[in-house]
């Protein structure tokens, strides 16, 4: 169980909520190994890395590619490709002595089929212009079958010594006597038959492109769709020793550009069983071009691959897909696991079962594009880019490495213990560096130093040392694998670093004051309880992934309320450390700053601002990471506010005076204030609603305003005129006049 140790170790990191205490890169996954480098290891799918079968090259064709590979009763392997630049198709042959040679040269650019008769007769397809040559123990080649087909993919001798034959652009399916008469077998109605395959009872098992059909033609030709896959092209097919059917599909189809008909549910396939052929209702694509994985000058293809199983019922699944590699081939280890040849990046899959794979054979920037067996059952692959020749084990390599990707810690950064979960002979060095790559201004490689106390470890499989590379921001690691005598299996399923980077002090970028008389809320704490944790989603056991302590959740929606006033400031911590702020204020003609809170948690305060004389202020935020590192590793930084103003002095009214006139009531007064501008003036008369009134100047822009007012008398009688003036600061003073 591979959250043992590593998660208990998380768990007591994040319970502490110390963010530049003890860190832990982890790495445990087949996602975590795949972004390193893998050299003589296997990586399977949950994670574990072993050393690999033994993958010696044997011949190097020196062609641009080899595309298929048969062997001999007397030990001999045949080989042939092609490709662009390569000049005419050439057969190479490798004797049991291993020593090769060219043994025969046909007419055409490519060869993609190779088999061998019970004689130890060589036949070999052509492309384009598809011919099947029989070639002599002497190398001389004579035509032994023409399709009338652009290209022959596949080739297989039935028991009976009868040729079966998969072309296209056609589709056809051609039988090929010994004697060389041949004719159209079956038609699969598609652009290429790709790949072909004979079981136990003499079925063909054709795979198809463009419509990713998987077909079973019995002998007397009968034809019956097993699967319609969701890729393009099935590039390989293989039958396994209880019958199930193995085929690789890639590419995402194309969608056809004719007119849909009303109802876009898909047209059923249509089987023909008088006729034995399969039609697929729609609108056949153009003829001529070969399938997308053939296309040299393509260096991808959208949609990866899958790989489906047909149980010997007929039943079909998908037990492996992966969104870059492209399957070309497939066939069987010793124990009747799927061996998977992919390219770009030349690996070799096994499937393990329908939930496992294990990556066991990495040959980059190669592609791994046939499968052959030897005389005594061993097995060999042919590649592309360079076109070469490989004996796949069945011996381990001796000993195996994985260098990792560059770990960016993202500052100076202290090593701590690596530890690891594995078994055998492991070795793990390091080197680090303040560039992000490595180079030879970094330091060199290093072993661990070994643990003081052997044998303390949380488990028998446990081990691990502390890293001797210097202090740096980026660091690597490397695993060697050995394999000996004593401890002939090694491997390696976990291993977790231990960092602690070099505090940095935190930023205060800015710190604004709020509008005079509105406050901030008072903070909801939401707290999780100490004693708990929250898991990450499964699989994800990082030790930065878990959450505990509380969570601050608060509005910056501001309410009324006179006399406050506020501050807000945004601050950052590049080491991700919980922040605590100390918020002090001092008039600007002074020297002492006089604290107004401590240890705030949020990026606001607000405070009653009538405690302190009008005039102006500066604010000083200092914020502090005490709370993530130890006393004397704090750090602190500290920012001022550009000066406000606080005033609560209500403004005065000045020579207030009305006189009447007939119906008129003429009203005078000055509005002034110490500090600020006055904001408006209203007036009232005889306790009516309060309406604004307008300065002389017509604009409301300084401490001191003068008004003149002209009114309607209301009533007959007395006359009670108020007036009301307010400042920017919302302070108010309020007067009267009584007109007789």
């Amino acid at each position: 169980m591979k959250i043992s140790k590593f998660l208990l170790a998380a768990l007591a990191v994040t319970a502490a909520c110390f963010a530049v205490e003890t860190k832990f890169w982890q790495h445990g996954d087949r996602t975590d190994f795949e972004k390193g480098s893998l050299t003589h290891l296997s990586l399977r799918s949950d994670g574990r890395i072993f050393l690999a079968p033994e993958f010696p090259e044997i011949f190097d064709s020196s062609t641009p590619y080899l595309w298929a590979i048969a062997a001999d009763s007397k030990g001999n392997l045949y080989t042939a490709g092609g490709g662009s630049g390569s000049g005419s198709a050439k057969v190479f042959v490798i004797d049991s002595s291993g020593k090769s040679r060219t043994f025969a040269e046909l007419e055409g650019l490519e060869i993609h089929a190779i088999v061998i008769d019970s004689k130890d007769q060589v036949f070999a397809a052509t492309d384009p212009d598809g011919k099947i040559y029989k070639i002599g123990s002497n190398g001389k080649a004579q035509l032994f079958y023409d399709p009338h087909q652009k290209y022959i993919w596949a080739m297989a001798f039935d028991a009976k010594g009868d040729l079966f034959v998969a072309t296209g652009d056609q589709g056809e399916i051609h039988r090929v006597t010994p004697a060389g008469s041949g004719s159209v077998f079956f038609k699969t109605e598609e652009t290429h038959a790709r790949s072909l395959a004979i079981d136990a009872q003499g079925n063909l098992i054709v795979g198809t492109e463009p419509g990713g059909l998987i077909l079973r033609v019995s002998p007397a030709g009968q034809g019956f769709v097993l699967y319609q896959a969701p890729k393009r092209e099935i590039t390989a097919v293989a039958i396994a020793r209880d019958g199930a059917i193995y085929a690789a599909g890639v590419g995402n189809k194309t969608p056809v550009s004719a007119p849909q008909p009303t109802n876009p549910v898909p047209a059923p396939l249509q089987v023909t069983p008088s006729s034995g052929v399969t039609v697929i209702s729609g609108v056949n694509p153009p003829r001529g071009n070969p399938p997308p994985t053939l296309n040299q000058s393509a260096s991808s293809i959208a949609g990866g691959s899958e790989v489906y199983r047909i149980d010997p019922d007929g039943s079909p699944r998908k037990v492996w897909s992966n969104a870059q590699d492209i399957v070309y081939a497939i066939t069987f280890d010793g124990q009747g696991h799927p061996l998977l040849g992919t390219g770009n990046r030349g690996n070799i899959y096994r499937l393990d079962s329908d939930a496992m794979s294990t990556l066991l054979i990495n040959t980059s920037p190669t592609q791994i594009t046939g499968f052959g067996r030897g005389r005594k059952g061993e097995l060999f692959a042919v590649t592309g880019n360079i076109g070469r020749v490989y004996r796949v084990g069945p011996a381990l390599e001796k000993q195996g490495t994985f260098e990792s990707e560059v770990l960016d810690a993202g500052f100076f950064t202290y090593w701590g213990r690596i530890g690891y979960r594995g078994s055998g002979g492991i070795s793990v060095l390091t080197r680090s560096g303040n560039l992000n790559r490595p180079e030879s201004n970094w330091s060199a490689w290093a072993a661990l130093q070994p643990d003081a106390h052997e044998g303390t470890t949380l488990c028998e499989s446990c081990g691990g040392g502390r890293v001797t590379s210097p202090p740096a921001r980026f660091l690597q690691y490397k695993i060697e694998l050995t394999a000996s005598a004593s401890k002939p299996v090694s491997d390696l399923s976990e291993i977790d670093i231990a960092y602690l980077s070099k505090n940095v002090a935190p930023v205060v970028d800015e710190v604004e004051t709020t509008p005079a008389n509105y406050k901030f809320p008072t903070p909801v704490l939401s707290i999780t309880p100490s004693n708990s944790i929250t898991l990450p989603p499964l699989g994800q056991h990082r030790a930065n992934s878990f959450s505990s302590g509380s969570e601050l959740s608060s509005s910056q929606t501001l309410s009324y309320s006179k006399g406050s006033i506020g501050a807000r400031w945004s601050a950052s911590d590049e080491n991700g450390d919980t922040l605590v702020y100390k918020v002090e204020i001092r008039g600007v003609k002074e020297s002492t700053w006089r604290l107004l809170k401590d240890n705030v948690k949020e990026k606001y305060l607000s405070w009653d601002s009538t405690a302190f004389p009008d005039g102006e202020y500066v604010i000083r935020v200092t914020a502090s990471d005490a709370p993530s590192n130890p006393r004397t590793q704090a750090l602190e930084a500290t920012l001022e506010s550009d000066p406000f103003l606080i005033d609560n002095t209500p403004p005065q009214i000045l020579n207030l005076a009305a006189t009447s006139t007939g119906n008129k009531i003429e009203v005078r007064f000055v509005a002034r204030d110490a500090r600020s501008d006055i904001d408006r003036a209203e007036y009232s008369i005889n306790g009516g609603e309060w309406l604004m009134a307008q300065p002389v100047t017509k604009l409301s822009d300084s401490p001191e305003e003068e008004y003149q007012l002209s009114l309607d008398r209301a009533a007959p009688g007395e006359q009670v005129i108020a007036v009301r003036v307010t400042d920017e600061f919302d302070n108010q003073a309020v007067d009267k006049v009584v007109v007789k």
